[in-house]
């Protein structure tokens, strides 16, 4: 059986073409992307060693051998903090038989302040799972008639997979689905990541689990969306990460003046507050 750091080095080496790191084409191979061989002579270990690592057979393997890899791969920055954090749960120890404690979802009382300094603006309170926690009247009217506010206990990754609407909404469907799948390796806990995953696969489909085994880094540029009133919106992302509540502030800004204006008859159009969700 395979583990997230097993799956992420695989992944990486088949989209990895051997000419982009100065290699010779060795003609016509079985799979796509970089030998196993090339990779570990580049790494400075041994194939079989590799290949333990890549199937799982060796959940442990040293800094100096993560760092080799990564190097021998030309990872960048984000990809090598994904790379160490996956070394990390790798060789921890994870409970598969209990269900884990939810994340937290109330928002302590200075976040929601902050949120009131922002109205009108677009924000909004999340975790890395995906629950949107609590948001301003603005993100409301960006959001509205498009079902994603519409449960209980709105996630913006189950609506994403779940919810025919949304590859509507999101003109780049492609990559802010790269990005919730990728954020569910920073969830919480591990734990917390594996329930959410098992619960929602089932019902997500191929497009959801091919994605969660892929460890595609996500680059976050703007957010494009097409609203159902007939607007297209450019919104920039700005993130604020609250580390002791395993939360994060997104705050969201036009683009563009196209996008502005939009946004300014989206507010008078669905004239709303600021709401907590717990």
């Amino acid at each position: 059986m395979g583990t997230p750091l097993g799956d992420f080095i695989r992944a990486k080496r088949d989209s990895t073409q051997p000419e982009s790191l100065g290699l010779p084409d060795r003609g016509r191979r079985r799979s796509p992307g970089l030998r196993r061989l090339d990779l570990a002579a580049r790494a400075g270990i041994s194939v079989e060693y590799l290949t333990r690592i890549e199937q799982g057979r060796d959940r442990n393997p040293s800094i100096a051998v993560v760092n080799a890899l990564a190097d021998a791969l030309s990872l960048d920055p984000s990809e090598r903090n994904h790379l160490r954090y996956l070394t990390k749960i790798t060789g921890g120890e994870c409970s598969a038989h209990t269900r884990p404690a939810p994340p937290r979802r109330d928002v302590r009382p200075s976040v929601l302040e902050t949120l009131r300094l922002l109205e009108p603006g677009i924000a909004m309170v999340t975790n890395q799972l995906g629950d949107i926690l609590a948001h301003t009247s603005g993100y409301e009217s960006v959001t509205s008639g498009t079902g994603l506010l519409d449960a209980d206990t709105p996630n913006l990754t189950r609506y994403l997979f779940t919810d025919p609407r949304a590859r509507t909404l999101f003109a780049d469907w492609d990559d802010v689905a790269d990005e919730q799948v990728f954020d569910l390796w920073l969830a919480p806990s591990i734990e917390n990541s594996e329930w959410f995953t098992a619960e929602l696969a089932p019902i997500a489909g191929p497009d959801f689990t091919l994605r969660l085994n892929r460890h595609v880094v996500p680059q976050r540029g703007a957010l494009r969306l097409n609203h159902p009133a007939g607007y297209e919106l450019r919104l920039l992302r700005e993130t604020l990460e609250l580390s002791s509540d395993a939360q994060q502030l997104v705050v969201f800004l036009p683009a563009d003046e196209r996008t502005a204006q939009a946004v300014d008859q989206l507010r008078r159009r669905s004239p709303s507050r600021l709401r907590a969700i717990s």
